[in-house]
């Protein structure tokens, strides 16, 4: 399962583990499935998020991940009680649909307790750039994985199925047909999204993604990257990208403010000179309507700061477009805000976003003398981040338009909470902007982890979403998840991007929390009633 995500990224290896998974939990014992779930859940998640430990310790690594395979351990349980129901036992179609019910419920569990939840390492992350990440469109993140953990089980009945046939020569023609029964339906699970009518626009060519510290250049950065605009539904959004990198990579905290502010503002230049170029060719639109900064470009909150202020202003009138920039707020109530500052030259905030859901012990330390006792760790986060109740709406005014446009929104770990974007855009976005600040975790797979989610999010809502990085990686996504531009890691880069502007929601928009919440529901009813099953059995047997 950890070659499927990024950065080895063989996204049919999700099949594979799924299968192993089904079948290394055979035995009828609830106890041991539970350990068997938990070793599975821990051999994928302690490298998955070994980000964690760059960002760091030892113990809070440990701890994230071994609170997140008990998610593994926790469906190795339930599936074990699931599966003594008569009718999932003798019917090889019913176990197939009542694993991944278990297997999605439990995910959607984990993705909501403790603290909110921690929704990384889902199979559907896996697959954003594949065939069957499309069927997001559809039904969101939990069909996807739904999906996925189904056609496992076909899998694994298909080689059960092809050694009985090697086996037994009498039955051979009958387990033959059925393992091809299962290929034929595992083909269409895995590969049917592909004929889903997501808004697509011809000619757009994904990026390749090379090692995490290379740099990929779609063409010349004075080049508008088309982001699929003929699916338009409101016009273009004409936004620039800037990845100001910080010069320490790994640094542990993020201590070097002035040096990150100057890094973007040198990048607005950037792009404002890319304006600059585009006119001199005689570009019907040159200029860029909004510049996008990543969580944390300014650490200095400029609603305080002067200096931070004037150079804002002055980088702003410069490019000719108001920059979205990330900060800090610390209001005398105590505790503090992460925010993006819609700043329009002249003017300060003119929109504003905060984040909903900080990440627990990452921004903000639950029962901080407790778990000081294990970690001194703790103490790096002084002060405590809020929730804030906010929409995930920045409103951007665009006079290229003659209106104003609504930018959906989701800070860093956000992207992988599905509520929040697909709010936005009931909300009305036309466009995603998901900025993230990776500087803590080193040379490791997290900014592509997070990179697919923002994929999957771009199918799932129907929108183009551009997602930005204080040092990557940064990348343009197409409505249909079509990666077309990204960033190398670490590395000083801009982007700028024609971002179609939609407003028709998907199904999965429209039928927002109800997917989760019957598969979740699903889920635990298939597991209370198998262990009801297994109750009334054992006292049968007495």
């Amino acid at each position: 399962m950890w070659a499927a995500f990024p950065d080895v990224a063989w996204w049919p290896m999700t099949i594979v583990s799924v299968a192993l998974l089904h079948l290394v939990l055979r035995r009828d014992h609830a106890g041991w499935n539970f350990l068997v779930g938990l070793v599975a859940g821990l051999t994928f998640f302690l490298p998955h998020v070994y980000w964690a430990y760059e960002a760091t310790a030892l113990v809070p690594w440990l701890a994230l991940a071994t609170l997140a395979a008990f998610g593994f351990a926790t469906f190795g349980m339930a599936w074990t009680w699931a599966r003594r129901l008569p009718w999932v036992r003798d019917r090889a179609w019913v176990r197939v649909l009542a694993f991944a019910t278990v297997w999605t419920a439990v995910e959607q569990w984990r993705s909501e307790v403790p603290f909110g939840g921690f929704p990384w390492g889902r199979l559907a992350w896996s697959v954003a750039g594949a065939p069957t990440g499309r069927a997001a469109w559809l039904g969101g993140t939990p069909l996807v994985s739904f999906v996925l953990a189904a056609t496992g089980v076909l899998l694994a009945l298909l080689v059960a199925r092809v050694a009985a046939a090697w086996r037994d020569p009498v039955l051979r023609r009958r387990h033959l047909g059925a393992a091809a029964a299962c290929a034929v339906v595992g083909a269409v699970a895995l590969f049917g999204p592909l004929a889903l009518p997501l808004p697509h626009a011809g000619g757009l060519k994904a990026v390749a993604s090379p090692p995490v510290t290379a740099t990929v250049d779609p063409g010349d950065r004075s080049q508008l990257v088309d982001a699929g605009t003929a699916t338009a539904q409101a016009g273009v959004l004409q936004a620039g990208a800037v990845q100001g990198n910080v010069s320490r990579p790994g640094d542990q905290s993020f201590e070097h403010r002035a040096e990150v502010l100057n890094n973007h503002l040198e990048g607005t230049l950037a792009v404002a000179q890319d304006n600059d170029a585009r006119a001199a060719r005689g570009d019907t639109a040159p200029g860029v309507d909004v510049v996008l900064w990543p969580e944390n470009g300014s650490d200095l909150d400029p609603q305080t700061n002067p200096d931070v202020s004037a150079a804002l202003d002055a980088a702003a009138a410069r490019v000719g477009a108001p920059i979205l920039v990330g900060s800090q707020e610390f209001p005398k109530t105590g505790g503090r805000y992460n925010v993006l500052l819609l700043w329009q030259a002249g003017e300060g905030v003119i929109s504003r976003y905060a984040k909903q859901h900080p990440a627990p012990f990452g921004e903000y330390i639950p029962m901080r003398s407790f778990v000081r006792l294990f970690t001194d760790q703790v103490d790096r986060i002084t002060t405590d981040m809020i929730a804030a109740t906010n929409p995930p709406i920045i409103e951007l005014p665009v006079p290229r338009l003659g209106r104003t446009v609504r930018l959906g929104t989701a800070i860093c770990f956000e992207v992988a909470y599905d509520e929040i974007l697909r709010d936005s855009v009931r909300r009305g976005a036309e466009v995603l902007v998901v900025p993230t600040n990776n500087a803590s975790f080193g040379v490791t797979p997290e900014s592509t982890q997070q990179l697919q989610m923002t994929q999957l999010q771009a199918i799932a809502n129907g929108r183009a979403a551009v997602q930005v990085s204080t040092v990557g990686v940064s990348g343009v996504v197409a409505p249909d998840g079509t990666l077309v531009a990204r960033t190398g890691l670490f590395t000083a880069d801009h982007l700028a991007a024609a971002l179609p502007l939609r407003t028709t929601w998907t199904p999965a928009v429209a039928l927002g929390y109800w997917p989760g919440w019957v598969l979740s529901a699903s889920g635990g009813l298939l597991a209370l009633a198998g262990l009801a099953v297994g109750i009334a059995r054992r006292r049968q047997t007495v």
